[in-house]
């Protein structure tokens, strides 16, 4: 975990950014164009060299019932809809760590019960390797200074992550895949 500046968020609050951001880039093309277009946008502080970029693929319309199916599987296991919406502002660290615990635990079911995932990188965070001409841009990205072409060599600061499963259950004909939690009325 990194300590937070008054200009970047800590680990914890970019969780809540982070699911935000995937489910909106899901559900809403134009948000999603938004995003790539940020991605595309020149750096604020341009590199020597920019990094490969692999060549765009043919873009497919995604539909938003997996997506959502997604999130009503973690707001059933997790709650994380209820913890994302709760204002955390008024709690301390020490308040949230409780909640964010037991969110933790039902996300990571949810991943363990609906997902096979392995790293991208077999090497260990820290290890130095070397990129040849040729490495896949799309599973990999290059950070700091960037410079010249391959090959490159460097630290490997995050392994990554593949999905190489995907076991969402099958949607029953006529279901709501909008609705993520039922309302509940006690009588």
């Amino acid at each position: 975990m990194t300590d937070a500046t008054p200009s970047t968020p800590s680990f914890f609050k970019r969780i809540p950014i982070a699911f935000g951001a995937f489910f909106s880039i899901l559900s809403d093309p134009g948000y999603a164009a938004r995003v790539l277009g940020l991605r595309h946008a020149p750096a604020p502080m341009p590199t020597p060299a920019a990094a490969p970029t692999p060549v765009p693929a043919p873009r497919k319309e995604a539909t938003p019932d997996a997506a959502l199916q997604l999130l009503a599987l973690l707001q059933r296991d997790a709650r994380l809809i209820d913890f994302v919406q709760e204002d955390l502002s008024g709690y301390s660290d020490a308040e949230i760590g409780g909640p964010a615990r037991l969110v933790h635990e039902g996300c990571a079911k949810v991943l363990r019960e609906h997902f096979t995932l392995a790293p991208v990188r077999p090497e260990a965070e820290g290890s130095r390797l070397t990129l040849n001409q040729g490495f896949d841009a799309r599973a990999i990205r290059l950070t700091g200074n960037v410079v010249g072409q391959a090959p490159f060599q460097g630290a490997l600061s995050h392994r990554g992550w593949r999905a190489t499963e995907v076991k969402l259950p099958k949607l029953a004909e006529g279901h709501d895949a909008s609705v993520l939690a039922q309302a509940e009325v006690e009588l």
